[in-house]
């Protein structure tokens, strides 16, 4: 099959796929044996078999969940925005790495365009920032960042013999935190998570006193990092205490924005949940989620500290790929990177800046706002539904309310599990002071208020069909004949 016939069949495929995205539905479910079998993965069609090949992708758009569904309000991310899957074409097709200039010139500038844009749409002054693999690895680059900075001679001595350093964070926060103390051998013993408050926020009297304690006890605080909305219930941490704060102990301030830091686009959504940002030491937000960039897109912004993440990150012999460039400019990303090779991640989040702007982005996650106001709305009008924590931001935690002593827990997860299965609706879940929640996010394009009415209608359909359902199972035989 010649190249230009696999690149045909392939858009047609691609094509129909896009057209089909929001038709019902979201997934065509099978059990993973099921599946398995379905698609023959141990059969051998032969080498060079493109046919066979294009078997197996048919198969996998058949079988994939359609993330652009409105009916899929599982993750913070979802379909991705035309722009940047366009973007995600060409740096498949060009397969380069962004770590140098001469293997990826283009993306090269782009890269720091959008970087300065950022830092500038932040707020942080003489700065400098990366675009990462996630806000994973931004949380733990920023810890590192921070211990490094602390510690100046850690990068070569390690930790043995060094002061115990202490991180701190919402007992809420992302378990990346988590893993970033681990790697960064601190020890997670090392990280102190701080009760919330009853709106999901760090409690800053309780952080105060265990920053104390950290201190009589020898211990050095070296970094705090406020969320900025939380995974399950969409929280955030109020920065200008944290600030005051930072006055007194001399820790690093980080602000993970993976979820919620798309506020910053909107300038009234800003002032309403992240004040003060533009003090921080530093700030992670993913395109991939609210933004709608194909997944992965992440940037890491530091403030006055311009060059903090090759002091952090180089190490080693590196002469052999990386080349200074003129005036002490940075010529290589990778010189400041933690990975070698590097995802051409620029070209899909530059596609979608230069078409949505920042009025487009900004009025979609108000947009996105608006949409959870009005789900709560419906959840507090349904006798059925129950929210299990007033809304706090883009997080929407409710449940079906089942009658009786039947418990709520079990009949919520099997709820879920009917509508995943039977191909109705995928919806996240979560804990709250310990009790089940089914997690509303929208960050998906295709989701209106039409589409959050017939969401919710599936639960109750749904709920209703698991009580009927479980009446007949406890009704007499001849009540189940009639």
């Amino acid at each position: 099959m010649e190249q230009e016939t696999i690149f045909e069949r392939l858009l047609q495929i691609i094509s129909r796929y896009r057209q089909e995205q929001g038709s019902d539905p979201f997934v065509d479910y099978l059990d993973p044996g099921d599946l398995a079998r379905r698609l023959r993965l141990e059969e051998d069609r032969g080498h060079n078999d493109w046919e066979g090949l294009f078997t197996w992708v048919e198969a996998y758009l058949a079988y994939a969940v359609k993330t652009g569904h409105p009916a899929y309000v599982n993750r913070m991310w979802a379909g991705a925005n035309l722009p940047s899957v366009l973007g995600e074409v060409i740096t498949a097709l060009t397969n380069t790495s962004a770590c140098t200039f001469e293997t990826a010139p283009v993306s090269t500038l782009m890269e720091k365009y959008l970087l300065r844009t950022m830092l500038e749409l932040v707020g942080f002054e003489n700065g400098s920032g990366q675009m990462t693999t996630g806000s994973s690895n931004a949380n733990m680059i920023a810890m590192m960042a921070a211990r490094n900075s602390r510690l100046p001679d850690v990068k070569q001595r390690g930790l043995f013999g060094a002061p115990h350093l202490f991180a701190f964070v919402n007992a809420d926060a992302h378990y990346s935190m988590d893993r970033a103390a681990n790697i960064l051998g601190l020890g997670t013993d090392h990280l102190i998570k701080i009760p919330v408050d009853n709106h999901g926020c760090m409690r800053t009297d309780l952080l105060e006193a265990r920053l104390a304690e950290v201190i009589d006890s020898g211990g050095i605080p070296f970094f705090v990092a406020a969320t900025a909305g939380t995974t399950v219930r969409g929280s955030y941490d109020s920065l200008e205490p944290l600030l005051a704060l930072r006055e007194r102990f001399r820790f690093w301030l980080h602000v993970d924005g993976a979820w919620g830091g798309a506020v910053v686009f909107s300038d009234r959504l800003r002032r309403q949940f992240l004040p003060a940002l533009e003090q921080a030491d530093s700030f992670t937000l993913d395109f991939h989620k609210m933004l709608g960039t194909a997944l992965m897109c992440n940037v890491l912004l530091f403030n006055h500290r311009s060059d903090i993440l090759r002091a952090v990150c180089s190490a080693g012999d590196e002469s052999y790929i990386f080349r200074e460039g003129n005036d002490g400019d940075i010529r290589d990303l990778g010189t400041q990177s933690l990975q070698c090779g590097r995802r051409v991640d620029s070209l899909k989040w530059f596609l979608d800046w230069k078409f949505y702007g920042r009025t487009g982005l900004a009025e979609r996650v108000e947009h996105y706002l608006d949409l959870c106001t009005y789900a709560e709305a419906l959840v507090h009008r349904s006798p059925e539904l129950e929210m299990v924590v007033p809304r706090e931001s883009f997080n929407v935690c409710f449940r079906f309310r089942p009658p009786g002593d039947i418990p709520a827990e079990p009949f919520n997860r099997l709820l879920r599990e009917r509508m995943h299965r039977s191909g109705r609706a995928l919806v996240g879940t979560g804990y709250v002071d310990g009790q089940l929640v089914l997690r509303l996010l929208i960050t998906n394009i295709t989701v209106d208020k039409p589409a959050i009415d017939r969401f919710f209608r599936a639960v109750i359909d749904t709920g209703r069909e698991l009580l009927a359902e479980r009446g007949d199972q406890h009704a007499s035989p001849s009540t189940r004949q009639a």
